[in-house]
């Protein structure tokens, strides 16, 4: 999909990846509709991209304000033709001591709002005929991981939904793709369900490099030019496609 003139809404758009997607968009030429919580932070990245970028403050949990907001986004820009799930949080605890409030949360925010997402902008894209949709997971589903057995399972469970939903829109014309990230310096650790201190030392003890969101931004930007079905940052050592 050509993104010059394009409209592209991106959840989570506060801070991290979502924040450098909807900049990299932007930059190629898209109207960007920002969605979070945090208005303050969206209002003001709104003002940095200029008068095509809108910030839309929406709990992506919430189904009615889903709702409003890709309303809002197609009575600004007449259209939506992209869709960035990139919302979401970890949870870093062991099985055993799971909450399962904690892993109710986490799948409502990781894996059911994505589904609402998805399902809330797909009548504007069948009737154009046309869209994208990438959803983010993370490169951790392709670990073992001890403590972060419900944060991978949200994901892939997600990268499921995904492909599944890439066969049935193929023939609408709606391209759906996964991002596999890998670590990436951001606010995320820090806001994680459980134990902060051990996802902070799992991650140190990954022997992963931190990667800059603005990495992730440029091959979820590729993602949604080539329509392909996923792509990741995570190095071949550790079952990506990222050359060390």
């Amino acid at each position: 999909m050509d993104i010059d003139g394009a409209t592209v809404l991106v959840t989570g758009a506060s801070s991290g990846i979502g924040a450098a997607t909807a900049r990299a968009a932007s930059r190629a030429g898209a109207r960007v509709v920002l969605l979070a919580r945090r208005e303050d932070r969206i209002r003001q990245l709104a003002e940095e991209l200029g008068g095509d970028a809108l910030a839309v403050p929406c709990d992506v949990t919430d189904r009615t304000q889903v709702e409003a907001a890709v309303r809002a986004a197609v009575e600004r820009f007449g259209r939506i033709d992209v869709l960035v799930n990139n919302a979401g949080q970890g949870l870093q605890a062991t099985v055993e001591a799971i909450d399962p409030d904690d892993f109710r949360a986490l799948l409502e925010l990781n894996l059911v709002a994505p589904l609402v997402m998805m399902q809330a902008v797909l009548p504007v894209m069948r009737r154009q005929g046309a869209g994208a949709i990438v959803n983010v997971s993370s490169g951790i589903t392709w670990s073992t991981l001890p403590g972060s057995g419900g944060y991978a399972a949200s994901k892939a469970a997600l990268q499921k939904l995904s492909a599944i939903a890439r066969a049935e829109l193929a023939d609408a014309g709606i391209a759906v793709s996964l991002m596999y990230p890998s670590i990436t310096e951001s606010e995320f650790v820090g806001t994680v369900r459980g134990s902060v201190e051990d996802a902070l030392t799992m991650e140190a003890s990954s022997g992963l490099e931190p990667q800059s969101p603005e990495s992730a931004a440029d091959a979820i930007i590729a993602l949604i030019r080539s329509g392909a079905e996923q792509a990741d940052l995570v190095p071949e050592r550790f079952g990506g496609t990222l050359k060390s």
